[in-house]
């Protein structure tokens, strides 16, 4: 694909953005697009945000679930770029009018003590490397309509990158198996999902090794201080305005993030017409 079909994508998604209206996906208006476009287009508006003063403050690991790779139809993970104001403290209320179509993941997050540089990153070796975990939601957000989304649409949208929390505690991972650290989702007071570190590539560390080497391929290496988002350990779950969602890891602790209730704005759905966030948030 040339540069100018690259940018001309890229531009597509960073409108769609700014306006909160998402777009078809890619990859039913360019069938020629691959993997390696779909990096550059990411890497476009990852430049723009730089350059409009968004500093960088860690990477995400999506499709990290064996279910997620084979809808997609992918055998490895993909990767994206976590931002200062994707950043949400805990207690903060979000407005879902900075959102287009939000989804939460709950995750465990990598603190790097120190530069993880690639190939060759063992999981016990990306464990080395990092100052502690934490619990964490991932606010999860697409420019791609209703989700519709293959491999390149994804990683041409940052990864579906939109916000993110994390709890108040770093544990130190020296006696914990993340394997097993299970998890209980709640929305509005009711636990609605659970999981375990396992379901991202059978131990998140893996995921942290798997990016290092990945960045590696791009003469690139992590940094002490990034934080790292390993995917999620449950399914998805919509997101409805008003609602609160806590995530309680064992021995990590809990997270929290509540949403405010619907602006006219973000009540509405592509092309003008109401949407149901009830009806959305029930599919859960």
């Amino acid at each position: 694909m040339t540069g100018d079909r690259r940018q001309a994508l890229a531009d597509a998604l960073w409108r769609a953005e700014q306006d909160r209206t998402p777009i078809e996906p890619l990859t039913e208006q360019h069938d020629d697009l691959v993997v390696e476009d779909a990096y550059a287009i990411q890497g476009i508006n990852i430049a723009r945000r730089q350059e409009a003063g968004a500093r960088i403050v860690g990477r995400k690991v999506g499709l990290t679930s064996k279910p997620m790779q084979q809808m997609l139809g992918v055998s490895e993970p993909d990767y994206g770029v976590l931002f200062d104001d994707m950043y949400v403290e805990e207690g903060d209320e979000v407005d879902v009018a900075r959102l287009i179509q939000p989804r939460i993941e709950a995750e465990i997050a990598f603190v790097l003590e120190q530069d993880l540089v690639g190939p060759g990153i063992t999981a016990p070796r990306a464990l080395a490397a990092v100052a502690g975990v934490l619990p964490a939601l991932e606010i999860v957000d697409s420019r791609v309509v209703d989700w519709r989304i293959k491999l390149v649409d994804t990683v041409s949208d940052n990864a579906s990158c939109g916000l993110l929390s994390v709890g108040a505690r770093i544990t130190p991972v020296a006696n914990l198996d993340l394997r097993l650290i299970g998890m209980a989702l709640s929305r509005n007071g009711e636990v609605i999902d659970t999981g375990a570190g396992a379901a991202a590539l059978g131990n998140p560390a893996r995921c942290v090794a798997w990016l290092a080497n990945k960045f590696a391929t791009f003469g690139e290496s992590l940094h002490a201080g990034d934080i790292i988002l390993p995917g999620a350990v449950h399914r998805m779950v919509p997101v409805a305005p008003g609602d609160v969602f806590r995530a309680d890891f064992a021995h990590l602790g809990p997270v929290t993030v509540a949403f405010s209730a619907a602006s006219a704005a973000a009540a509405r759905w592509p092309g003008g017409t109401a949407w149901s966030w009830s009806a959305a948030a029930s599919a859960a």
